[in-house]
């Protein structure tokens, strides 16, 4: 920034991103001004288009606006019917049924408009690619003109006028919606900007998926305002419906509010939606509300069958280049959720289609960020009977027999233009921020920038920190809640949906976070929080599962694991070694467990560092402890050689009652001593029978092996069994000989 905004490092970042690098575009930007809207007078044709409208009023003409079934069609269409009624027009508005009649317009409603008298025709959202009907309508002596917004086609109908952005060279903008395009004709018409329509705008706007950038930034800024203030009885009722409350936001529309009116016309005659908008009447407009909510519920059931349904029909989808699915019965007015849903399933562009009885196919398309699906269907435009859309999403219609080819070229497309990473989703990190920089201020501030959406995304932050609490919420114990204390800040993640992740989060382990922040108030009580989206962790990753007698361990089933010791059959699906497998057959992998302490330290050693894992778990559990129980004194080894040197011979049975008693020992303590002597030829041992050696060799207590076995046994089950969590990771990490190495090596520890 060439000077100060007043804002914080982090917000001032963002604005760079976002290609702001000067302090005047940066208040342009933070406070945007509906006085730097453009001049609808440049748009090509709506001078002869107003001369058009302007005519029609004062001749009292019917004019007609056709519009579309999805919400930036119903609010285009009420945005132009209230602007024509404010001039004093005869009007009225159609929007085909999508079951019956297909998108876009049609001869048969352009034949029924002329026989109820109508010789001008508006379209909103919809109409630049309607090359046959635009041609039908000058045959009947209609006026066609086309507002539209979608792509451009390789042919333009012949209109009487077309609005377009992408066909005015002169316009400056070329990303409005449907809903942007009409209000601007709307300003054109009444000669003065109509703030009062702006919030149908915002929702037309945000509903669409437009780029939230240059107008549309500004026109759905001012949207969400006039939205939050609204008088309108269908806005107030759907926002009543939705428990939307004070300040209305982007999300409150394209998560509620959008969806709502879009129900209507996946499910049946738009009318309603528009209806809605339009009535004046508070009852009849919580009336219609409560209907849009039953289609709104029947729609989520409709769309959660079909996505059963083309799940069944995939095989291998991760293998195909793009998914596509068809079958008889399906609700045509759902398939681009459904085929949206695919997509974020499998990360594959995906089609769904309806087949008709005619046999044609009918759905919609979805696609990945790096597959522009409508200019890649474009080079095939001939399978298609009608197809239109943008770059992530279309509709289309073909004979049934085009699917092979449509599947065959589309895959051929994909592979050639994407690598493997192409297919794989990604998050878009913003910035990275610690937990002490995250606070409620520098949150407000990062609120200047909304309204997010396309090209302009909510900021995702990256933060690495030791969660200092970890657990699972919800009522089903579904959700991952993670608290961080850094000096004196303090924050919460959550992340809805990942509380299976849990097992898998080691203690004292940094855990790399992806989210959105935002503000959690309960109880009057406010608290930063970060929205976790996705979470990795960077290190190696030590379980503790010791002194749990089968314990269940946590197995991810997409990794490699490993297990070691007798107790394989707990985990069916690992490989499985002991302590006497040839290290060089063993492989690495991801997860090594480790079922039972080995005899030799130097044997799981070996096992580690052939296998190199990622995470090891300790899952053994010592039943008969060696290193609880007290090792022999050389006092007590003098007493019992001299009671067994005086004794000659000593049965075991009869005397391990006194010996106990007398000396306070366990039977084990006198059993090892015994096998001690033994070992080193100083008794004999037969049938529990101990007899003294005369004169044997001199040798020391700890020349026995069994001697040494048992300070061994001690000292691993002191090392791997009793250590704290610390003492084991730093064993086991020095173990590890594939970890990048501190400067000064750590021993083994034993």
């Amino acid at each position: 920034m060439d000077k100060t905004i007043g804002q914080s490092q982090v917000v001032q970042s963002l604005l760079l991103q976002r290609g702001i690098n000067t302090a005047e575009a940066a208040a342009k930007f933070l406070s945007p001004d509906l006085a730097d809207l453009h001049n609808p007078a440049t748009l090509d044709s709506i001078d002869k288009a107003g001369r058009r409208v302007h005519q029609a009023i004062a001749r009292q003409e019917k004019i007609l606006i056709f519009g579309d079934y999805d919400a930036d069609g119903v609010t285009s269409t009420v945005l132009l019917f209230k602007t024509l009624k404010e001039l004093g027009a005869k009007c009225n508005y159609y929007i085909p049924n999508r079951f019956t009649e297909g998108y876009g317009p049609n001869k048969a409603a352009f034949k029924q408009a002329y026989d109820e008298e109508f010789h001008l025709i508006i379209t909103v959202d919809t109409g630049i690619a309607a090359i046959e009907e635009a041609v039908y309508a000058r045959e009947l002596g209609i006026d066609l003109i086309i507002t539209d917004h979608h792509e451009v086609q390789e042919e333009l109908p012949d209109a009487y006028a077309i609005i377009h952005p992408k066909c005015s060279p002169d316009y400056m903008f070329q990303e409005l919606a449907g809903v942007g395009v009409a209000l601007k004709f709307s300003q054109y018409l009444l000669g003065d900007f109509p703030e009062h329509l702006l919030p149908f705008t915002a929702i037309g706007t945000i509903a669409d998926l437009v780029p939230l950038v240059g107008e549309n930034r500004i026109l759905a800024y001012h949207g969400l305002r006039g939205l939050t203030t609204s008088q309108n009885p269908g806005i107030n009722a759907l926002k009543k419906l939705c428990n939307i409350g004070g300040t209305v936001t982007e999300e409150d529309v394209g998560f509620l509010i959008g969806p709502r009116l879009n129900a209507v016309g996946r499910l049946q005659d738009a009318s309603l939606a528009v209806q809605l908008l339009l009535t004046e009447d508070e009852t009849q407009a919580e009336e219609m509300a409560q209907e849009v909510q039953q289609l709104n519920i029947q729609r989520q059931q409709i769309v959660s069958q079909i996505v059963k349904e083309a799940e069944t029909m995939m095989e291998n989808p991760e293998e195909q280049g793009v998914i596509i699915v068809a079958k008889e019965g399906w609700n045509e007015g759902v398939l681009g959720i459904v085929a949206s849903k695919l997509v974020r399933k499998y990360d594959r562009p995906a089609i769904v289609l309806a087949k008709r009885e005619s046999g044609e196919m009918k759905g919609s398309a979805r696609s990945i960020p790096a597959f522009d699906l409508f200019k890649n269907c474009m080079k095939i435009r001939d399978a298609f009977t009608h197809f239109g859309g943008h770059s992530q999403a279309a509709g289309m219609t073909f004979p049934a027999e085009n699917l092979n080819r449509l599947q065959q070229e589309l895959n051929r497309m994909i592979f050639e233009e994407l690598t493997e990473d192409d297919f794989k989703q990604e998050i878009a990190i913003s910035k990275s921020i610690t937990v002490a920089e995250i606070n409620e201020q520098l949150i407000k501030e990062i609120g200047l920038l909304a309204p997010f959406g396309m090209n302009n995304p909510k900021p995702i932050f990256e933060v690495k920190a030791v969660p200092h609490e970890a657990r699972q919420i919800g009522s089903k114990k579904n959700h991952l809640k993670l608290h961080f204390r850094e000096q004196d800040a303090a924050l919460d993640g959550i992340g809805f949906g990942m509380g299976e992740s849990l097992p898998f989060l080691s203690p004292k382990t940094p855990v790399t976070l992806a989210g959105e922040l935002g503000i959690n108030e309960w109880n009057g009580i406010r608290k930063a929080q970060l929205l976790i989206q996705d979470l990795k962790i960077d290190e190696w990753q030590l379980f503790d599962h010791r002194g749990k007698k089968n314990a269940t361990v946590p197995v991810d089933s997409s990794q490699r694991s490993l297990t070691v010791g007798i107790e394989a059959n707990r985990l069916p699906d690992a490989v499985s070694v002991t302590y006497e497998t040839d290290v060089n057959e063993i492989s690495e992998t991801d997860s090594l467990y480790i079922l039972e302490l080995p005899e030799n330290p130097g044997d799981l050693i070996r096992i580690i560092q052939a296998a190199k894992p990622v995470n090891i778990h300790a899952c053994y559990y010592v039943e008969d402890s060696v290193y609880l129980k007290a090792f022999p004194t050389r006092a007590d080894f003098k007493w019992f050689y001299a009671l067994v040197a005086k004794k000659r011979q000593l049965d075991l049975k009869s005397a391990l009652p006194w010996i106990m008693q007398t000396k306070g020992w366990d039977k084990e303590r006198i059993v090892f001593m015994a096998k001690v002597f033994f070992e080193l030829g100083f008794v004999k041992i037969d049938n529990g029978v101990i007899e003294n050696i005369a004169k044997p060799l001199k040798k020391d207590l700890a020349d026995a092996v069994v001697y040494q076995e048992r300070i061994a046994r001690a000292e691993i089950e002191k090392t791997l069994y009793y250590s704290n969590y610390e003492e084991l990771k730093q064993w086991f990490a020095a173990c590890m000989d594939h970890l990048p190495r501190p400067k000064e090596e750590a021993s083994y520890g034993l």
